[in-house]
């Protein structure tokens, strides 16, 4: 073989042995021109050997691709085992699990809702169980309609795909059979105390006088109930009385609201408390692992005491800890208060953390799987930051976008003393990826370089020339890279003045950065994520008549 040759399939090899005996053209290419500079000039020359010599290196065994290694006196070294993360098995047995996402339709999702929306979705598919969408609409005061439907999308998003959708406000009939079960077993009473006065008798583990009605007498309350004004009079579970944490003893379990429901109007005036239509549910739907937050154990508590009146098996319950959002929003009212007063332009607004402002960004699904799967499941608070997010994100954007010049704030210069032809400069779409193509800039000798580059100094447009720059005056300086490494020159993106595009990029504070972006980038399409050189990667948001609209995700 030639040395050439040679080169090429000590590269395959390597690549190969790294991935289990499959070498990948696109990577081996890269590999090449990432550490083999002179070969660089020979670019294309290097692309139409590599297929054929990694096709050779694949169709070897894994034993011989060590082999040819060793004789060449190379090796991979193996990967240090990497602390296990992710989410730990399931307690309880493992067979037809259900589990369930319980989101009240508030407002779209945020990052907090994947915390649980995300480990039950992956639960299910691991153990290849059932997942319920439960739209937990009880409370009418907290329901923002249009959330109905975007639940559902920002699920879609994160490839969330209940088999189940339900939605409570649906199933108050449900929730009346049991009341009057529990009724009937003794196991709950009609509670007509002031809130105050039971609260004081509560606290001193003292029963109120209600409890002790008969079994008829709650029932012809019940059969009252309807008719009763707001606040008048409620249902209540027994507990302990005596229990060492107040608010679990005798908690309510129905209550009258007078408001009008977005999905069944002013039917029902008898509204059911979240632990009592959540317990009623969790069982009725076979749950056999119920995620929830710390915050929920006494929730948990209270619940445990419905499944014991009702003689029902308990589900598995897990608790997580908090996640703690540093510089993340998260606050739905505040963000509808937002939207609503013109502080931020949507639910997709930049600032928000919301999942659907977030996918606005170019953030991708796999990224918040990814961060809250290496979470975890365990009762110790997290914290996540963007720069976590970003972090990850990049991960997943590096090899995906194709890279493009993007000049923000531009200024025009016209090289002095630049004589020569007009020049068709190519840069790869990805310096990784060979195959992608490349693109092509036309240099002139009339640019756009951004105002922040526009200082004094020895200068090198990429690609193209290196220029002096001195004021206002810029003069071609020489041509070649290794001119402008000896004369230290800083490397800058331009774009041609007379091929380009207008852009702006709306930034992370919902600010918009203007400038002009290389005239290839009409080809991009509305969701397409890139990276722009020395600038960050950023989403095609919006393509009119002149300009396209990014925003952007991060460095």
């Amino acid at each position: 073989m030639s040395d050439l040759d040679n080169i090429i399939f000590k590269h395959a090899l390597l690549n190969a042995v790294k991935h289990n005996g499959s070498a990948n053209p696109g990577a081996v290419i890269g590999s090449i021109m990432s550490q083999e500079p002179k070969l660089r000039s020979e670019a294309k020359k290097v692309q139409s050997l590599a297929g054929e010599i990694v096709a050779k290196v694949n169709n070897m065994s894994l034993e011989d691709q060590n082999s040819e290694l060793l004789s060449l006196g190379l090796e991979v070294q193996e990967k240090k085992q990497e602390k296990e993360i992710g989410l730990k098995d399931l307690p309880g047995s493992h067979e037809n699990v259900v589990m369930r996402f319980a989101p009240n339709p508030s407002g779209p999702l945020h990052i907090g809702h994947a915390r649980a929306a995300i480990p039950n979705g992956e639960y299910v598919k691991r153990y290849e169980g059932k997942l319920i969408l439960r739209i937990e609409d009880t409370d009418p005061k907290r329901i923002y309609e249009p959330a109905y439907e975007m639940v559902e999308q920002d699920l879609k998003w994160l490839g969330i795909i209940p088999d189940e959708i339900f939605y409570q406000s649906d199933r108050f009939e449900i929730y009346y059979e049991y009341a009057k079960k529990l009724i009937e077993l003794g196991a709950a009473y009609m509670c007509t105390c002031d809130g105050g006065d039971f609260k004081n008798l509560k606290d001193q583990s003292i029963p109120c006088p209600c409890r002790d009605n008969s079994v008829e007498k709650n029932l012809e309350l019940w059969e009252k109930f309807e008719s009763m004004s707001e606040g008048e009079a409620v249902l209540r579970v027994k507990t302990d009385i005596k229990h060492k944490n107040p608010a679990i003893r005798d908690w309510v379990a129905m209550r009258i609201v007078d408001e009008v429901h977005p999905r069944i109007g002013t039917k029902y005036r008898i509204y059911p408390m979240m632990n009592f239509s959540v317990a009623i549910d969790d069982y009725l739907m076979g749950m056999t692992h119920v995620l929830r937050g710390k915050d929920h154990l006494a929730n948990s508590e209270k619940q445990k005491y419905l499944y014991e009146h009702l003689e029902w098996d308990i589900p598995e319950f897990i608790h997580y800890g908090r996640l703690k959002m540093e510089d993340i929003p998260l606050s739905t009212s505040k963000a509808l208060e937002g939207i609503e007063n013109g502080t931020y332009s949507g639910w997709d607004d930049p600032r928000l953390g919301t999942l659907r402002a977030i996918a606005r960004r170019g953030i991708q699904a796999e990224t918040i799987t990814e961060l809250i799967t290496e979470i975890g499941i365990k009762m110790s608070d997290s914290a996540i930051s963007w720069k976590k997010i970003h972090g990850l994100n990049r991960n997943i954007l590096e090899e995906k976008t194709n890279r493009y010049f993007f000049v923000p704030y531009p200024v025009k210069i016209d090289i002095s003393e630049y004589e020569e032809d007009v020049k068709d400069i190519e840069r790869p779409l990805h310096a990784d990826f060979l195959e992608r193509g490349n693109r092509h800039l036309t240099f002139d000798g009339e640019v756009y370089i951004s105002s922040d580059d526009f200082t004094d100094g020895v200068t090198r447009l990429m690609d193209a020339v290196n220029v002096d720059i001195l004021g206002d005056y810029v003069k071609f300086n020489s041509v070649s890279f290794e001119e402008a490494r000896d004369l230290k020159a800083r490397i800058i993106q331009w774009v041609p003045a007379k091929e380009n595009i207008k852009a702006e990029i709306v930034m992370t504070d919902a600010s918009v950065i203007n400038g002009v972006c290389e005239i290839e980038c009409k080809n991009l399409k509305v969701g397409d994520i890139v990276q722009f050189e020395r600038f960050g990667f950023a989403r095609l948001d919006e393509i009119s008549n002149d300009k396209l609209t990014f925003y952007f995700a991060h460095k």
